[in-house]
């Protein structure tokens, strides 16, 4: 379950209308060598001789990204409680992604994932072909967050972001009880604030001087947070996804997801093939929804993996889900239309299923739930405000109110960690920013990144109309992203390309898409 992060099914890699920066055939021979090579061929990993972390060559893989890339690797020992340095110690896993020139710029670019629960190193693999250009003349470093990952993952059984909209708050009650005993660690130290910290230790134990810095959803957080901690060791960033410090993340996730949806019943409504195909879509999925709130189906369908039979419960709760997630591209989400009507207009449910199946699959796979709740019940848990005005517009939504109740019966119990008092503060900067926005986006919406645009002093927001959650990979936005950790200024950039950027086509039936 993740509020606003990114995930393998969700952020994805470029397809064959986005631009792929840089021919894959090139991409794939560079990793190779620079498995056999190393540094020599790939460049100078480290900055300077001040570099104190050594780095021995690896391999990152991600089943859930089904991606692998050739890295140089090391792991940097910071102590879990920064108040005991004589206490427990973590090792941060540290992956660097060498530049392709010999002598590359000296301020890397680091990628900063979302989530909060998901690794910086699987995200990446993720989307790494929209990095390409950046990649020919900067390093790439990549820190897996503590909690995540191959930092330390804090991770336990807890439901779903779908089971969580609809859990029994008893039952949640001892799931709850039961991660808290299972953890590895004390969650309470595993908070941005702190992160934040880990994050320059890296950084100076790299020998860098100053870093370029990409944060995707909950990572634009771990971004404006450093930048206002560590000004002067930043050269330019990008927010892609934005989170204004100060929103408390939790009730503006149904809004969103709601509004997502409702532009994606609109755009059907406006393309002549997708009205005649799917008629009277909002009806439909309220009829849908309604059936399943009374009587979840049990239906047994390939599975989309193995294809060998496996049964599963769709109910509202996994409806809320499914539709959740999709909304996340225009690619998944393209498809909502044709599952809602197969479902409720045809009596045909399975796809959906088989739909959900995997997107939650992915979810579990890269999420670490405990470090997830380490952070949201420390930061926003309390600025959750309850009046009956929320209630209400909550209910008006498809997720509901039960999803604010259950994370409220988490956060509950949960332990708090430490977080700076100027933590919510809108940041205040000069350093250059670009910020990118999906106008269809069900968890940042494009308003959160206008939020944070008076603080900034030298930025520029580009929106791209009919777009989900995380706008690497779309278009013309790779080129447009190296070329401004090139300049470390956005004014020379051609913002008319992302004003051209469509989403994909409505898929019809199965086969694909209208002709």
């Amino acid at each position: 379950m993740s509020f606003s992060g990114s995930n393998g099914a969700t952020q994805k890699p470029p397809r064959a209308r986005r631009e792929r920066p840089g021919a894959p055939s090139l991409w794939l021979h560079a990793a190779r060598a620079c498995a056999l090579y190393g540094a020599l061929f790939c460049g100078a990993v480290q900055a300077s001789g001040l570099a104190s972390l050594p780095l021995e060559s690896c391999q990152l893989s991600s089943a859930a990204a089904h991606a692998a890339a050739a890295a140089r690797c090391g792991r940097l020992a910071v102590p879990e409680n920064r108040d005991e340095p004589g206490g427990k110690i973590l090792r941060l896993h540290v992956a660097v992604i060498p530049a392709l020139r010999l002598q590359p710029e000296p301020d890397p670019l680091f990628v900063l994932s979302g989530g909060p629960g998901q690794a910086a190193s699987d995200f990446y693999l993720s989307v790494a072909p929209a990095f390409a250009r950046v990649r020919r003349d900067r390093d790439i470093v990549l820190v897996d967050q503590r909690g995540v990952g191959r930092s330390n993952r804090l991770d336990c059984a807890l439901p779903d972001s779908g089971e969580l909209a609809h859990v029994d708050l008893g039952r949640l009650d001892a799931a709850v009880q039961s991660c808290l005993a299972a953890l590895p660690s004390d969650p309470r130290f595993y908070t941005t604030s702190i992160a934040v910290r880990d994050l320059d230790e890296v950084r100076a134990a790299l020998g860098y001087e100053r870093v370029n810095l990409y944060g995707v959803s909950y990572g634009t957080r771990v971004a404006q947070h450093y930048m206002r901690r560590y000004p002067q060791r930043v050269r330019a960033a990008i927010l892609d996804g934005v989170i204004p410090p100060d929103e408390a993340l939790g009730p503006g996730i149904p809004l969103a997801a709601q509004r997502a949806l409702d532009a994606l019943f609109e755009g059907c409504a406006a393309d002549a093939a997708c009205a005649q195909r799917f008629p009277e879509l909002p009806r439909r999925f309220a009829a849908l929804r309604a059936r399943l709130l009374r009587e979840p189906l049990t239906l047994e369908i390939p599975d989309p993996l193995t294809a060998r039979p496996v049964m599963i419960s769709l109910g509202a709760a996994e409806l809320a889900g499914a539709v959740r997630l999709l909304s996340y591209s225009d690619e998944t989400a393209s498809i909502l239309p044709f599952l809602i009507h197969e479902a409720e207009a045809e009596g045909r449910p399975q796809a959906l299923a088989a739909q959900y199946l995997m997107v939650s699959r992915t979810t579990q796979e890269l999420f670490a739930m405990g470090m997830h709740f380490a952070v949201v019940c420390s930061e926003d848990a309390p600025r959750w405000r309850e009046d009956q005005e929320l209630e209400q517009a909550l209910e008006r939504t498809y997720i509901g109110p039960v999803f604010m109740h259950a994370m409220r019966t988490v956060c509950a119990q949960w332990p708090r960690g430490p977080v700076d008092a100027d933590f919510s503060e809108p940041l205040r900067t000069d350093i250059p920013v670009l910020l990118l926005s999906g106008g269809a986006d069900p968890a940042t919406p494009p308003e959160y990144a206008q939020r944070v645009l008076p603080g900034l002093q030298h930025a520029t927001h580009l929106l791209l109309a009919g777009q989900g959650h995380g706008q690497i990979g779309v278009g013309c936005i790779p080129r447009l992203a190296a070329q401004f950790i090139k300049l470390g200024s956005a004014a020379a950039l051609d913002e008319d390309c992302a004003a051209r950027v469509s989403p994909a086509p409505f898929l019809m039936s199965a086969s694909g898409p209208a002709p």
